[in-house]
Parts: C-alpha cells; sequence; structure tokens
C-alpha cells in the first residue's frame, strides 16, 4: 500500500497522542450517539487543522495467491502514513472489531491502529491502541 506523503517527523507514539486529543475534542464537542459518519468526518477534519496529513477511506485490497483483490475494503483514517484509525460508534467494542483493525494493519503493511469507539460516556473507555509487528517506535 502506498503511503500518503508525510507532512510530520514526529515518532509514531506522538502522532498517536494527537489523534486521541483530536478525538476527546470531537468526542467533547458532539458527545456520543451519533453516526460513525459524523465522527470521522470531524477527526479528519480537527487533524488537518493541526497539519496532519489524513486520507480517509482509504482503499485496501486483498492480496491472495499473489493477485490483488479489489473486495470493497475501506480504512476509515490513514494519518501521517503511520497510523490506521478505525472509527466505531458501537454499544461496545468486541473481539471482531479487534480482528478487523489488526487485519487492517497487517494487509495495510501500518504497524500502529488506533479503534475509538465514540459511543461511551468517557472517551479514554473507547479507545484501544494496537500493533502489529517491530516497527511501531519508528
Amino acid at each position: 500500500m502506498a503511503s500518503p506523503v508525510r507532512s510530520h517527523t514526529l515518532p509514531v507514539n506522538e502522532i498517536t497522542g494527537v489523534i486521541v486529543n483530536s478525538a476527546m475534542k470531537v468526542h467533547s464537542l458532539l458527545g456520543p450517539g451519533l453516526l460513525e459518519s459524523a465522527y470521522q468526518a470531524c477527526l479528519a477534519y480537527e487533524l488537518r487543522n493541526r497539519n496532519f496529513e489524513v486520507a480517509t477511506e482509504v482503499a485496501l485490497p486483498v492480496i491472495y495467491e499473489g493477485q490483488k483483490l479489489e473486495v470493497g475494503y475501506r480504512i476509515d483514517l490513514v494519518v501521517e502514513g503511520r497510523v490506521v484509525v478505525e472509527v466505531k460508534s458501537v454499544e461496545a467494542i468486541h473481539p471482531i472489531h479487534q480482528a478487523q483493525l489488526l487485519s487492517y494493519l497487517r494487509l495495510s503493511e501500518i504497524h500502529v491502529g488506533l479503534l475509538i469507539n465514540f459511543n461511551v460516556l468517557r472517551l479514554r473507555d473507547g479507545i484501544k491502541r494496537m500493533v502489529d509487528g517491530k516497527d511501531w517506535m519508528e
């Protein structure tokens, strides 16, 4: 997967920190109960206002037996080409949501992802950070 141009050279942990802070701002202004698409659009807007490169609805093909298959998978946000963000607005994060993010990390070859569920009273209860591979500190 081709990574978008990076506009920051921050360590990935600082990028995820800015994403979480931005999500908290969005959640404090909107509260829980809206559609995922609203949170996704507002989070992308907030990150772009902070001068981060944000790609939305990034197509994610599946490579099967060497063949690239476009099967309709979309990553909600890719920030700085280094962090996958999967936005949810569900009653609870379930293991299938975590498996989805892990699959997106593997298929995209991006090593760090955030699963953010906005349908919670306190956003910190709806954030899950996941890492795949060894390059997550770069």
